[in-house]
């Protein structure tokens, strides 16, 4: 009996949902019971029992899972994944191996023959045996097991060169997939394939921590390959090794089911043992965020809602690399996307595409800089600019002009904090008068990295290691997480904002054209509430068991 009927003759899915999940089987061409579950008809814990009662297979939770050396190298690597099974216990002499696909019970003599042993199946999740082949075997084993045996192949088989050549690429192309899939597996931001004279390192940045990948020390073997094969995919020339080569790959990948597209931008750097690639990964469905996505207090939300529903001044975002300004700037723009607005962006590069936002990507080698992209811009009649960054005076000087002509401005700085914005544009050569009748309103963010919802527990904290203006609340207990496999023992998985917002208000502006320093303007705002502080933002989101207070430390020390 089919897993379909099975399903269906338990209750858990209607004939009518059957129907559907085989039409959309033979469009897509998965396995049933996904699809079931990718539609939402069933949960993955209930096929998994199901398919359990009808193979009478126990069903293990490998969630937290330790399995000995020896027990993991009772069948090869290669074979592991490309069955998709994994020795998880030694008993007696048979081997328990668990599997995801009993329907391939066929395995079953393949296993037995290489273990050397009696093999016991059981079934596992599928979502979680491949975290757990990934966290015993690394990440591109079994690919890298297949390239060895090709390159040692002329010693013990007769092939040709051409043939050597075709299964040596085919791997290579494996591998490098496999690499940037488990970076979009893992969230992360940033792949850095490193080389040393020794090793080449593979480190993801998930959640703006570096965290070396679990790569067989093989790989070291290929550095040469995986880099031609990167530079292919981003249409950089192979044979040019001695200068630094910038390119872009499209990259199409499930995720959850569903078919989502990313955008890699690549940077290939020549260093003393060889060539660095980082790769930028960049979802591109993950603009679709609204504000109150970011983590921002229903306070600052409201006030910042306000800003951006002006119709002229200027609202600047700022923060040091990798604090989430453009996601906030897109996220504001999303907000207010309309028919009856017009908005136009000037970027470098175009990170994520807004439907409905002309996007303009500058090129300075043709002369397409911030400054004339923005000149330009103006006689398009847009009601809302985006500009990436103001890196100049003549940048900010256009910038000024256009709010002060009925146009709405934002943009991003490279300030620490909101008030300091203020003094960076006077630095640059703008007028202070100018400064302080075009901005409006300064938002300074970080990111902090959130407890992972997983291992998440209570702890009553050490107040000597509290800051001295922190109250923990009425409870005394704060949350931390104790480490797991789903963030990397990290205890943290995903990240929120962190937001500091500065509203210009008369008297601050006198400050402006006074040209008082930036302490002086915070403690003005601060003292006529027209200013949150980060850090204050930072122990509601402690208090609330979003984040930890080290955590917190960590980001506002940047």
């Amino acid at each position: 009996m089919g897993i379909g009927l099975v399903l269906l003759d338990r209750g858990l899915i209607t004939k009518r949902d059957l129907d559907r999940a085989i039409a959309e089987q033979q469009a897509s061409g998965d396995r049933l019971d996904k699809v079931l579950v990718r539609l939402g008809l069933i949960s993955r814990e209930q096929v998994l029992e199901a398919i359990g009662d009808q193979f009478h297979m126990p069903v293990v939770d490998l969630t937290n899972v330790k399995v000995d050396e020896s027990v993991l190298r009772a069948l090869p690597t290669k074979l592991v994944y490309r069955q998709n099974c994994a020795p998880i216990g030694l008993r007696g002499d048979a081997l328990t191996v668990a599997t995801s696909d009993p329907f391939e019970l066929s395995i079953l003599d393949e296993l037995r023959l290489l273990a050397g042993r009696t093999i016991d199946l059981v079934l596992a999740d599928e979502q979680q045996l491949q975290e757990f082949i990934r966290a015993n075997y690394g990440v591109g084993g079994g690919t890298l097991d297949e390239l060895a045996e090709t390159i040692s192949a002329p010693d013990s088989v007769q092939a040709s060169d051409s043939e050597l050549d075709e299964a040596q690429e085919a791997s290579v192309i494996k591998l490098v997939n496999d690499l940037l899939i488990e970076a979009i597996s893992e969230r992360a931001t940033d792949v850095h394939i490193e080389p040393y004279e020794h090793e080449l390192a593979v480190r993801y940045r998930i959640d703006g921590v570096l965290h070396r990948a679990n790569i067989p020390s093989s790989i070291n073997r290929f550095r040469a390959a995986i880099v031609s094969r990167i530079k292919i995919m981003a249409s950089l020339n192979i044979a040019e090794k001695r200068i630094p080569q910038d390119g872009r790959i499209t990259l199409r990948h499930r995720v959850d089911g569903r078919p989502q597209e990313f955008d890699l931008r690549v940077s290939v750097i020549p260093m003393l043992f060889g060539e660095g690639v980082v790769l930028r990964v960049l979802n591109k469905a993950s603009v679709l965020l609204g504000l109150d996505d970011l983590g921002m207090s229903g306070r600052v939300m409201e006030r910042w809602g306000r800003l951006i529903d002006r119709p002229h001044g200027i609202l600047l975002v700022t923060g040091p690399t990798g604090s989430g300004k453009s996601t906030t700037l897109y996220a504001s723009l999303n907000s207010v996307r309309s028919d009856e607005v017009k908005m136009i962006t000037v970027e470098d590069p175009v990170e994520y595409h807004i439907p409905g936002v002309n996007q303009i990507q500058i090129a300075p080698k043709v002369g397409l800089t911030f400054a004339t992209g923005l000149r330009s811009v103006l006689r398009h009649d847009p009601d809302v600019v985006m500009i990436g960054e103001i890196r100049d005076k003549e940048t900010a000087d256009i910038a000024v002009q256009a709010s002060l002509t009925g146009h709405l401005v934002l943009s991003t700085l490279h300030t620490n904090d909101a008030a300091g914005a203020t003094t960076r544009l006077l630095d640059m050569g703008v007028e202070p008068f100018l400064v302080a009748s075009s901005v409006e309103g300064i938002l300074a963010q970080r990111l902090v990295r959130k407890v992972c919802p997983n291992c998440s527990e209570s702890y009553e904290p050490d107040p000597t290691e509290m800051p001295a203006d922190f109250e923990p609340g009425q409870s005394r207990t704060l949350v931390h997480g104790r480490g797991c496999r789903q963030c990397r023992d990290t205890g943290f998985r995903g990240r929120i904002g962190v937001f500091e917002l500065l509203l210009l208000s008369d008297p601050v502006r006198e400050m402006v054209m006074r040209r008082a320093n930036a302490r002086e303007i915070a403690s003005r705002a601060l003292a006529d509430d027209d200013l949150n502080l980060l850090r204050h933002d930072g122990y509601d989101k402690v208090r609330a068991g979003l984040t930890t207070m080290p955590e917190v430390v960590r980001a506002l020390a940047t």
